[in-house]
């Protein structure tokens, strides 16, 4: 498969086209293994997650499903039925059995998950370098820090290794590593999304 953006339009085309999802999941691994980054993701989904994730959208269906086959990330202190949410805190560290609901919709709009990137411990922080994991390098320029607390988020959707990636922002901690590496940070309005299955900052 040649090179292709991870914008909702143009895998909406390449799926239209022909595109297997194995093929875009193949492509998003490539990209993590590419950018040879380990402070990115504190816990990946497996190629075989994925893969059985992607079976059970059934075929390409874009009105019933309008994010279908789209990759994301999720912060690590967003809950994803059956992976690790630590926080950036392993002692902290619980394994839940239901997704957020954010994350719950997400995937029934067709989404989906890659893994759980790193942030500040437990949100606190806007530079991004306040984890026990390796600190995520900036997509921009390495030397610089890559933002907080969303660092992760930030690095995972500049990198074009995902579409789109969930983070929290209670002083700036998603739009300030969004700037920091040229991509889009939106906080919605308290109370527009449910914060279920969401660690408290």
């Amino acid at each position: 498969m040649s090179d292709i953006r991870f914008d909702i339009g143009s895998l909406h085309a390449a799926y239209q086209a022909g595109t297997g999802i194995a093929e875009v999941i193949d492509r998003v691994l490539a990209r993590i293994e590419a950018a040879g980054d380990p402070g990115i993701f504190i816990h990946l989904a497996t190629k075989a997650a994925m893969l059985a994730e992607a079976e059970a959208l059934g075929s390409f269906d874009p009105v019933a499903k309008p994010l279908w086959g789209i990759p994301f990330a999720v912060k690590d202190n967003i809950d994803v039925a059956g992976m690790p949410t630590t926080a950036a805190c392993a002692e902290y560290a619980y394994t839940p059995d239901r997704d957020a609901t954010v994350v719950a919709k997400l995937k029934a709009a067709g989404a989906l998950v890659v893994g759980k990137t790193n942030l500040d411990q437990f949100a606190t922080g806007l530079v991004g370098v306040r984890t026990p994991w390796p600190i995520p390098r900036n997509a921009i320029d390495p030397r610089l820090v890559p933002g907080g607390s969303s660092s992760g988020s930030a690095v995972a959707t500049a990198r074009g290794i995902v579409s789109f990636a969930l983070g929290t922002d209670t002083a700036g901690s998603g739009r300030i590593p969004a700037g920091l590496n040229n991509v889009v940070g939106l906080k919605p309005t308290v109370g527009a999304l449910s914060t279920a299955g969401v660690v408290p900052a």
